[in-house]
């Protein structure tokens, strides 16, 4: 399949079969950074969220042969919200009667920082954590899948002024263009990436 994204029917069907690994794979990598993101923001340490990936995985796996999706029940985005949800909680328990206290944000062996909060899996703040981090993933998985339709230069125009924030005179200087189609680079790859935003979205929400 072309899809960056499955359709939830055929994702979850093609789940079932354990053999399947180039699925698992896709499931994989389309739905880690996810969760590994979803983890850390809820204050977790980076060992805490991989063990929430692998476990959040495994928990998938486990479920799958018996599991009947029903979109009338809830989303495939709720369903994947509760399955994280829980590995959370596990992590939490794990660290015993003060889960929630951070005496300050110790500094990790990569450098970063934990977070002093930490999110109560069972509120609504997790839910809006959770949202937002779909809304990131989805639009990371619009724009890997536009990147790889579009002609490398007009896409490193887009970047270069979009993401890297270059001025429009710079870019067009760059690449020997004017600034009107530096303009009309970005105005084209962005609806082709709202398009591909609206297509995810119809499949996977």
């Amino acid at each position: 399949m072309d899809e960056l994204i499955p359709t939830r029917a055929t994702l979850i069907q093609r789940l079932k079969n354990w053999q399947d690994e180039s699925s698992w794979q896709d499931f994989f990598d389309t739905y880690w950074k996810l969760i590994y993101g979803v983890a850390i923001k809820g204050g977790l340490t980076e060992a805490e969220a991989q063990d929430v990936v692998q476990e959040t995985m495994i928990s998938v796996a486990k479920h799958m042969p018996t599991f009947e999706y029903d979109p009338a029940i809830g989303s495939f985005k709720a369903w994947l919200l509760n399955m994280t949800r829980w590995r959370i909680t596990d992590q939490l328990r794990k660290r015993g009667p003060f889960a929630g206290v951070h005496d300050a944000p110790d500094e990790t062996a990569t450098g970063t920082r934990t977070m002093e909060k930490v999110i109560d899996p069972a509120s609504r703040d997790l839910d809006a954590l959770w949202n937002s981090e779909w809304e990131k993933n989805l639009l990371e998985a619009a724009m890997s899948k536009v990147k790889r339709r579009l002609d490398p230069r007009k896409y490193q125009i887009f970047d270069l002024y979009v993401n890297k924030e270059w001025p429009p005179e710079k870019v067009a200087a760059t690449f020997g263009i004017s600034v009107d189609q530096v303009y009309l680079a970005k105005h084209r790859t962005t609806e082709m990436i709202k398009e591909e935003i609206k297509r995810l979205e119809e499949k996977v929400t």
